[in-house]
């Protein structure tokens, strides 16, 4: 099970951009292709409406269903990359405020246990279903309700913040 964020989401696609306009070839394990954005950078909170991959195999609509249950992913982006995701490969949500992968509203992605995304955070902190999800990914069980207020409390600053 993998968590890739910003830059990690880069590196595990197929490229990405280096210095002086090279393309830096990535991992492979996302069929994603990262450019340099023709817009400034994105910096600010973020939102976007969690998805689950489309058709969901049965290994995933665990962490599917916690996912996407408890509505928006919250979080700050910070990026000048241009994100295209492949053919293949799912979003991990759809942008609501900022920017998410290229400007075209997909916000992440998700390849089997591998989820990426351009919302830094903290992310996990802010999303405890994020949590959930990826713990239900290697567990394969439904996690243990834990006391959240304070993670519930920062998560409702940033939708307020967003007039979400």
């Amino acid at each position: 099970v993998v968590l890739a964020v910003c830059a990690g989401f880069q590196l595990l696609g197929e490229s990405f951009p280096g210095p002086e306009d090279t393309v830096v070839a990535g991992l492979g394990l996302l069929d994603a292709r990262t450019t340099r954005g023709p817009w400034r950078r994105a910096v600010g909170d973020a939102a976007a409406e969690p998805l689950a991959p489309e058709p969901c195999p049965a290994e995933l609509a665990l962490a599917a269903e916690l996912l996407t249950e408890a509505g928006l992913l919250v979080g700050f982006e910070n990026h000048g990359g241009a994100t295209t995701l492949g053919s293949g490969l799912a979003p991990l949500g759809r942008v609501r405020r900022g920017r998410g992968n290229d400007g075209t509203g997909a916000e992440g992605a998700w390849a089997g246990k591998v989820l990426a995304t351009y919302l830094h955070g903290p992310v996990l902190a802010q999303n405890p279903q994020l949590a959930d999800a990826l713990v239900a990914l290697v567990t394969g069980q439904r996690p243990e309700a834990l006391p959240d207020e304070e993670e519930q409390a920062l998560r409702r600053a940033r939708l307020d913040a967003l007039g979400l």
